[in-house]
C-alpha cells in the first residue's frame, strides 16, 4: 500500500529537500538553523545535559552528527530513496522522541527505519513495525487513530512516549557498540525529564531492553541482580516503574507468528493496567 507524502513531490508548499533542512516547516520539526549540532560523542552528552526540556533535547538531537557512519547511511538513503517512495522528501536526519512530555508509559525501540522513521521524520512512522505498534496502542487506548503515515497526520499518543534507543537508521538495522554508547546521553536524559510521571517501560526487542536496563541503572536504579533476561512479556519492576520486555514488531517476527497481535495486546494491557494503578497513600 503507498504512503502518503508530506504534499505531491515534495511540498506542502515548502518544497523541501533530503534531507530536510531544519527550520523548513517539517511537521513537528522543532529545530531552527541555529540549533547546536553535536559533531562528536563528548557534544551528545554536553548538549543533552544541558537541554532544558523534553523540546529542547528533541531539537539537538534531530541535527545530531556524532556518528559518521550514520549520518552517511541516513543521507544517502533521504537522497536514492525507494522506488515507491521517489516522489516524496525524506527526513534523512536523527529521529526525536515523540508523543506526551510526561507520559505514564515510555515505548522504547531499537533505531528508525531506513524508510520508515528516516522517510517521515516521526519514529516508528510510515512502516510495517509501526502500523503493528499503532494498531496496538490504539486498541489499549494510548492512541488516538490506529495508523501512524506521516508527520502532521493528526495522530497523537495518550499518556504515552516512544523513544528509540539509536536515533539514526543504521545499515543493516545494526547500530555498532559505540554508536549506541554515542546515543546513551540522549535516553538518559529523556529518561530524567518523564521521571515525574513515569510508571511503565516497555522495551521492544532484546536490544532496547539491554540498552534500557543500562540507563535505569546510570539513573541511579537498583537493577535485579542478575540482570533480567529479555523475554516476551518479561518484567520486572525497578523504585515503581514496571520494565516490560515484548518481542518487536518486525516483519520477522509478525510475518512467521512469533508474535501475533494477541500477544502484544497482552503487553499493553499489562502496561495500561499498572498504569493505572493509583498511587499509595502515605
Amino acid at each position: 500500500m503507498p504512503r502518503s507524502p508530506i504534499g505531491e513531490g515534495g511540498g506542502a508548499g515548502g518544497g523541501f529537500t533530503s534531507p530536510v533542512t531544519p527550520g523548513t516547516g517539517w511537521p513537528d520539526d522543532l529545530a531552527t538553523p541555529a540549533t547546536p549540532v553535536a559533531h562528536t560523542p563528548d557534544d551528545v552528552r554536553r548538549l543533552a545535559g544541558a537541554a532544558t526540556s523534553v523540546s529542547a533535547l528533541d531539537a539537538a538531537v534531530s541535527v545530531c552528527r556524532a556518528c559518521p557512519r550514520l549520518v552517511q547511511w541516513r543521507e544517502d538513503v533521504a537522497v536514492a530513496k525507494r522506488r515507491s517512495f521517489a516522489d516524496e522528501p525524506y527526513w534523512g536526519r536523527p529521529i526525536p522522541g515523540w508523543g506526551e512530555e510526561a507520559p505514564a508509559v515510555l515505548v522504547v525501540g531499537l533505531a528508525p527505519a531506513a524508510h520508515g522513521g528516516n522517510r517521515t521524520g516521526r519514529i516508528f512512522t510510515g512502516d510495517r513495525s509501526g502500523d503493528w505498534l499503532f494498531a496496538a496502542l490504539h486498541r489499549a487506548g494510548l492512541a488516538t487513530l490506529p495508523t501512524s503515515e506521516r508527520a502532521g497526520d493528526g495522530q497523537r499518543l495518550l499518556r504515552t512516549r516512544m523513544v528509540a534507543a539509536v536515533r539514526c537508521a543504521p545499515p543493516a538495522n545494526a547500530p555498532t557498540p559505540e554508536e549506541r554508547d554515542t546515543c546513551a546521553p540522549c535516553l538518559d536524559r529523556e529518561l530524567a525529564f518523564v521521571a515525574g510521571s513515569l510508571k511503565v517501560v516497555v522495551a521492544l526487542g532484546g536490544f532496547a531492553w539491554q540498552v534500557l536496563l543500562a540507563a535505569l541503572e546510570r539513573a541511579g536504579h537498583t537493577v535485579p541482580r542478575p540482570r533480567p533476561k529479555f523475554g516476551h512479556c518479561a518484567e520486572f519492576e525497578v523504585d515503581g516503574i514496571l520494565v516490560i520486555g515484548s518481542f518487536h514488531p518486525s516483519q520477522q517476527n509478525t510475518f512467521t507468528g512469533r508474535l501475533t497481535e494477541h500477544m502484544f495486546d497482552q503487553v499493553f494491557a499489562r502496561a495500561v493496567g499498572h498504569a493505572d494503578r493509583p498511587l499509595p497513600t502515605l
